[in-house]
């Protein structure tokens, strides 16, 4: 299989690349974990547009139950449909809907299978998929069909640790943290979606951006995407700023939280 590696539109640093390819050698899910916006979900359209597959995207919520990623049986329109007379009601396989797992594992390519922030649903979500995610396949009761992968999909999970995963269930999965980039990286990330940002501004935007991260008393440091979000506003607008004075233009671009804008202005004369 073709090597994943960084591109103009997604910059990883080696680690992660390592662990994308490994588990695509070992054909096991890539549990993916980390601070907001250090590009977890964008990770999976990345391999995705990178090996030229499609991308089938699972998000989670707190509702979520492990089957409705396999299929749904909507026994409510069959009833309906009775009622009204429409033929073809015993033909039970009309009303039975593939889930997001079932449509990656009946694709006629290779897919990839985003479950995206598995650690919103209950603790028994994880736990209900193990056999699905080992197997490659599930069974379908109302038709007796089993539903198998015609190909196996590279399969990503991120999680925020807002729970602690099973086990059993980790056991199965290359496991990758990303850390938050270091200037370098985060350097080439945004020459990445701004190739042509002078390079004045640029560094002083990363000056300033990691010292605010370094505040102690953040309760939200900003991310990657925010930075990102920051430097478009100082284009746009056309600001000149200089890191080494004490004022940071477009302040809640960067920080979301009225209490860390105080503390930016205890640290930052004119924030």
């Amino acid at each position: 299989m073709e090597q994943f590696q960084s591109g103009k539109d997604y910059v990883a640093g080696d680690e992660l690349l390592q662990a994308v390819n490994i588990a695509m050698a070992l054909q096991k899910p890539l549990l993916i974990k980390g601070e907001p916006g250090t590009g977890k979900t964008v990770l999976a359209q990345a391999i995705a547009d990178f090996l030229g597959k499609e991308l089938i995207v699972w998000n989670i919520k707190s509702t979520t139950k492990a089957e409705s990623g396999l299929y749904v049986y909507d026994v409510v329109q069959r009833l309906y449909d009775s009622q009204l007379g429409i033929k073809g009601v015993d033909q039970v396989e009309r009303y039975v809907r593939l889930g997001k797992l079932g449509q990656a594992f009946s694709s006629e390519q290779q897919v990839v299978l985003l479950i995206d922030e598995i650690d919103k649903a209950d603790l028994e979500f994880p736990n209900d998929l193990l056999w699905e995610l080992d197997r490659m396949e599930f069974h379908i009761s109302e038709t007796e069909r089993t539903v198998a992968a015609k190909h196996r999909p590279i399969v990503i999970i991120t999680s925020n640790a807002e729970k602690e995963l099973p086990d059993a269930f980790l056991r199965r999965c290359v496991f990758h943290y990303i850390e938050f980039p270091d200037k370098e990286l985060m350097e080439k990330i945004i020459r990445a979606h701004y190739p042509e940002l002078h390079k004045k501004l640029l560094g002083q935007a990363l000056e300033t951006f990691y010292r605010v991260r370094n505040l102690s008393s953040l309760q939200k440091r900003p991310s990657t995407s925010e930075v990102l979000d920051w430097i478009l506003a100082l284009q746009l607008s056309g600001t000149e700023f200089d890191s080494e004075k004490n004022s940071i233009p477009f302040a809640g671009v960067l920080i979301k939280k009225n209490e860390d804008l105080l503390t930016l202005a205890k640290n930052f004369q004119g924030a």
